[in-house]
């Protein structure tokens, strides 16, 4: 990655494009955390790239002030592969929402988490689909009314951290769009090496305004945000209230804040990581900040190294490539027609 530090101010890092998204709408905090976190990184311009594909966050390259691609419908993650291959010093964020990376991407989506490939990628949640005007996607609450389910959605939604748990990754952290800790989330996400996943809670105040307000409401934030943090306790509600582990059922419960059963939280504990994901929202706080990390190789350096493995002792030789296999010589001058 980039060994040097980079000193730079979140100006910087701002592009010269009108940043055109609906006036309200959580990707203008988004942007602006991301905006501000790059220059504590210490990271070089002209080695981050942005790649997004399809949807009201993928306009996010054009205001960054750096590399980026803003590419075809749920391909981001291949094309980041591709770039990531092609030169492993590039930073690379991935920036995509629920249904770009969920629905047509969400077999791109789980390759990249499995495979590891060293990047941070930022799934914002707004639970509709925004840019095609409201109708409902994989995330969708049963019940969701849209264009497309004028009577009421009756599939059952995706759960992006379960998703990206499932399949296999191995940084998994949430946020809110204009929540003060969101830019640590995100420092976190790129300290780490590996495929970072970043569920980002997204208002969309078009088609599905205040989906998230029962717990980022100010009234609400105390009693339904519980934010980890490595080595502390699982504490929540100004400390009078904590996660503990109902050992009879196997699930989490809660209990007061001074019961000596509260929970120290272990990113690299997958199994709690998976409770804490799937803690339903009506009876416990939801879980935030860095849920589950446990790093391992990445998979571009294993391909670095399997291909300095195979080049080890060996001369290039283009002729002899091209030469190899099926092929002949023409001796002579084909006679004329």
């Amino acid at each position: 990655m980039n060994e040097m530090t980079t000193i730079t101010t979140a100006k910087d890092w701002a592009s010269d494009q009108e940043v055109r998204w609906c006036p309200g709408c959580g990707d203008y905090a988004v942007l602006k955390a991301v905006q501000r976190t790059m220059p504590d990184l210490g990271v070089a311009r002209e080695k981050t790239v942005f790649i997004s594909g399809i949807g009201c966050s993928s306009r996010f390259p054009y205001y960054m002030a750096c590399y980026g691609f803003h590419t075809i419908h749920g391909r981001a993650a291949a094309i980041a592969t591709g770039v990531k291959l092609a030169n492993p010093e590039l930073d690379i964020w991935i920036i995509t929402g629920d249904g770009d990376a969920l629905s047509i991407g969400g077999n791109h989506t789980m390759h990249v988490l499995r495979r590891n490939l060293d990047c941070q990628i930022l799934l914002f949640n707004n639970e509709i689909y925004g840019l095609t005007k409201g109708q409902y996607s994989p995330t969708s609450r049963v019940g969701t009314r849209s264009p497309s389910t004028p009577f009421g959605s009756v599939d059952r939604p995706v759960t992006p951290c379960a998703f990206a748990l499932g399949s296999g990754a191995r940084f998994i952290a949430r946020g809110i769009d204009v929540h003060k800790n969101l830019p640590d989330v995100l420092k976190a996400a790129h300290a780490h090496r590996g495929a970072s996943f970043v569920e980002i809670f997204q208002n969309c105040i078009v088609y599905n305004d205040d989906v998230f307000a029962s717990f980022t409401e100010k009234q609400a934030a105390a009693e339904k945000q519980l934010w980890l943090e490595a080595g502390q306790k699982m504490l929540f509600a100004g400390g009078t209230k904590g996660i503990a582990l109902d050992r009879d059922r196997l699930a989490l419960k809660v209990v007061p804040g001074d019961d000596p059963d509260v929970l120290i939280h272990d990113p690299a504990n997958r199994q709690l990581a998976a409770m804490l994901i799937l803690m339903p929202q009506e009876n416990y706080p939801i879980a935030l900040g860095v849920i589950y990390e446990d790093p391992r190789a990445t998979f571009e350096s294993a391909v670095v190294e399997q291909n300095a493995a195979a080049a080890s002792g060996k001369t290039p030789d283009l002729q002899a490539l091209v030469a190899k296999g099926q092929t002949w010589m023409v001796e002579k001058e084909p006679k004329p027609l």
